[in-house]
């Protein structure tokens, strides 16, 4: 018996083979590691491997071009570090948990982490680049023509398609006959095999540019008109869409006095480096400035600007009553409906789930134009409906009403979905028991019911209240924030946080994107909070009807 015993224990050795309990750990993992590899595996790996050199060798030559040398050298970490990772057979979690994790660095942790540094920071219309890219552009734009300058037979062609692509002068030198392209970053020298050049030195073809006829340069007028192109002794502007002339600048720094010097008013423009920009005493500023860091002046203008702060505060009331409402609201009428059919008294229940649902199944932002249409004070079905004259967007509070029921009309289906679910989850014995305890119907709705929809509904609510509370279509497609004060265009009645923010980083007053993402802080940290504090009431509640 003993003997039966030993022999069918798990120490079993078989003549001529190493017993299974004795393995090492260690070689039980080597057996493992040397898996081989299929063809397809192998062909995937070495594909998916070659698209991240090529990306890292794309990324790369602009970043030495820009001399960021910290982020070259992170690319190259990371290229090889996946490499490492996905040439060897160890760290196998690792293999599965990088991607992730770089897609969840790249397109959540980077942009989240970039706007708040832009909130720190001037960054905007006229402070976009650094302050050299200011002094050329100031100079440049302040280019006139004078007695003896040089004129030019004037050709303007694109690279790509005539009507979107970069523009492009291209002149013929009138004393050398060379042919420079000229943009932006300067002129540049073509070859002269490259260049076709007709009589009067007016290039017809070159290659690698598209020459626009005359009605497509006329399309593209204005832009004509506002390119300057820096040359060593001035710059080159157009004067019609034939002609080119070579100005001076009549505005000139002066690095004596970190100055910007007008030539012919004699006027001073000092550089100011904490608001990166050149002022002159009587407090007037160039247009053009650079990007600097303005520390918590953005966040401090949020708050205490009469200008800003008093829209601010009223948007943001306005913004926690549409969240809530539409929120609100959406969930009673779902959860009503949701009872309704949940009840076993009620016949085709299947029709009516299809036929209320459809406003879910529609693309929203269509619907939201067609809403619009139909609240129009003049044709809309709303008013010729009902007989009414209401000019819904036209003042605060219909405007206000006439979102939140068009938020209604398309939010219901939603919540009346998942209502349905989380009331086929309660047993029924539940509220059979309350009734025998002769509870009445609202009774057991509210003791029972009730309660169980909202542990399991309340993640879902949360999001739905994050969600609308920056409900960018909802308002943009239909009101687009109005209606408008006369004394402030920029924030409207309807306007929630995220309008006003486009708005601020989009507006016709420029684009201001250090204090927009100021702002967007401002509502992540709303939202953040008020989804911590619900999901921590959420879970006491789940520990009481646990």
């Amino acid at each position: 018996m003993s003997t039966s015993l030993s022999g069918s224990g798990s120490g079993t050795q078989t003549p001529g083979r190493e017993p299974t309990g004795s393995r090492p750990a260690r070689t039980r993992r080597a057996a493992r590691n040397d898996t081989p590899i299929t063809a397809t595996g192998l062909a995937v790996k070495v594909i998916l491997l070659g698209l991240t050199a090529g990306i890292a060798v794309w990324a790369a030559f602009p970043l030495v071009e820009a001399e960021k040398w910290a982020g070259l050298a992170l690319l190259l970490a990371t290229t090889a570090g996946l490499f490492y990772l996905y040439l060897t057979r160890r760290h196998v979690p690792a293999k599965y948990l990088v991607p992730g994790t770089l897609f969840l660095i790249a397109f959540q942790v980077f942009p989240v982490l970039y706007t708040a540094s832009t909130a720190f920071t001037n960054f905007g219309d006229g402070h976009r680049g650094t302050k050299d890219d200011a002094i050329v552009a100031i100079q440049t734009a302040s280019v006139k023509q004078v007695p003896g300058s040089t004129e030019y037979a004037l050709s303007v062609a694109t690279q790509g398609d005539p009507a979107t692509g970069p523009l492009v002068f291209l002149v013929a030198d009138p004393q050398t006959g060379k042919v420079s392209a000229g943009d932006a970053n300067g002129l540049r020298e073509l070859d002269a095999a490259d260049v076709t050049v007709a009589t009067g030195g007016k290039v017809t073809a070159a290659d690698g540019y598209t020459v626009l006829n005359f009605g497509q340069a006329s399309a593209r007028s204005a832009e004509i008109t506002g390119l300057v192109v820096p040359t060593e002794s001035g710059a080159l502007r157009s004067s019609g869409l034939s002609r080119a002339y070579e100005g001076k600048a009549v505005r000139a720094y002066d690095e004596s006095c970190d100055c910007i010097r007008d030539t012919e008013s004699g006027k001073t423009w000092t550089a100011d480096p904490a608001t990166g920009a050149f002022v002159a005493a009587d407090g007037e500023r160039l247009a053009q400035g650079w990007k600097v860091g303005v520390g918590l002046r953005n966040f401090s203008q949020v708050l205490t600007d009469p200008n800003i702060s008093g829209p601010f505060f009223g948007t943001l009331l306005w913004n926690f009553a549409f969240a809530l409402g539409s929120t609100g609201l959406t969930f009673a009428l779902g959860m009503a409906i949701a009872l309704a059919l949940h009840s076993p008294r009620m016949r085709g229940t299947n029709i009516y789930r299809v036929l209320l649902i459809l406003p879910y199944a529609m693309p929203s932002f269509a619907m939201l134009l067609v809403w619009r249409d139909m609240f129009n004070t003049d044709f809309g079905l709303i008013n010729n409906l009902f007989g009414l004259g209401v000019d819904w967007f036209g003042q605060d509070w219909s405007a206000r009403a006439a979102v939140i029921l068009v938020q209604l009309w398309l939010g219901y289906p939603y919540m009346f979905l998942v209502a349905t679910g989380a009331l086929q989850a309660i047993p029924r014995e539940l509220t059979e028991a309350t009734s025998v305890d002769g509870a009445s119907p609202w009774q057991s709705f509210r003791a029972v019911t009730l309660p169980l929809l909202l542990v399991a509904l309340s993640p879902l609510l949360i999001s739905s209240f994050a969600y609308n509370f920056n409900n960018f279509n909802a308002i943009y497609l239909t009101t687009e924030g109005g209606p408008f004060p006369a004394d402030n265009p920029t924030s409207g009645a309807t306007d929630l946080l995220i309008t006003y923010t486009y708005r601020l980083a989009f507006g016709a007053q420029g684009a201001e994107y250090g204090l927009a993402a100021a702002v967007s802080i401002f509502i992540f940290t709303i939202v953040a909070v008020v989804s911590a504090v619900s999901f921590r009431r959420t879970r006491q509640q789940e520990e009481v009807y646990s």
